[in-house]
């Protein structure tokens, strides 16, 4: 599938990655949706104008926004205000569980540990990152998901360099406080969507987009991965998705800078 256009020429891998990463908020209900960069932004906004109308979600300040904007708007656009929440009040929500976070991921393993500080030994790096940022306690307080826009053995890990965000297994050693909320939900790649709902909390594959083989996923994972019998395509986004994307949300069409090949 071209970075443009699907096979059907209906919608792009952009957009489907959209589609595929509303998805990770379906069912949540009234919780503080923080997306960080331009898809799970795009991405969050179209569920709450769809399936999840009671999602909230701050103008990346310490607004509570009633109606979705477009993404890469100045200040100066147009806000419908419903709350206040400044960054300490933040906090409130990470540590009750009444969040769901869709980060990056530099590196990411099979039971869900994720780096974004550095590359190489920890003692000396070969590359300097992020640092770890808010990964530790999103991770282990409310759900997270993770959008990786090249998905390739480099992303796609036997082990991480340095854990930043808290895997399945390290949650597991850490006991009962660490797993209580902890929840790693998707994973979103510009070739598949992965989960971790498997006995021992592997990464599973859960569908790979339209155009994508399941070899092809698997060549450009540096781990072995879970691949049900009943593995489904990503489901494509409807006409009235692509219209929200298009028209409302995206219509400079920034979403296309992001995803990957």
């Amino acid at each position: 599938m071209s970075a443009d256009l699907s096979p059907t020429e209906e919608y792009s891998l952009a957009e489907l990655c959209v589609v595929a990463c509303a998805e990770a908020w379906r069912g949540d209900g009234e919780i503080l949706a923080s997306p960080i960069g331009t898809i799970p932004m795009i991405a969050v906004r179209m569920a709450s104008l769809t399936f999840e109308p009671d999602l909230l979600y701050t103008d990346g300040e310490a607004i509570l926004l009633a109606e979705p904007i477009p993404v890469g708007v100045g200040p100066d656009h147009p806000r419908i205000v419903e709350g206040w929440m400044p960054f300490r009040n933040v906090f409130d929500m990470v540590w009750s569980g009444k969040r769901h976070v869709m980060m990056g991921a530099t590196q990411v393993d099979r039971f869900g540990n994720q780096n974004i500080a550095c590359i190489g030994p920890w003692a000396k790096p070969k590359s300097q990152l992020l640092g770890v940022r808010g990964a530790p306690g999103n991770t282990v307080n409310h759900p997270t998901s993770y959008f990786v826009p090249a998905h390739t053995t480099r992303a796609f890990v036997e082990s991480v360099d340095c854990v930043s965000g808290v895997g399945y297994d390290r949650a597991a050693a850490a006991g009962r406080t660490a797993r209580e909320f902890h929840e790693i939900r998707r994973v979103v790649s510009n070739k598949a969507v992965l989960d971790f709902e498997t006995p021992d909390h592997r990464m599973r594959l859960r569908s790979v987009h339209p155009g994508v083989t399941v070899d092809d996923v698997v060549a450009n994972t540096g781990f072995e991965l879970v691949i049900p019998a009943d593995l489904a395509a990503t489901r494509s986004p409807t006409a009235e998705e692509l219209r929200l994307i298009r028209d409302v949300l995206d219509p400079k069409s920034l979403r296309d800078n992001e995803v990957k090949p």
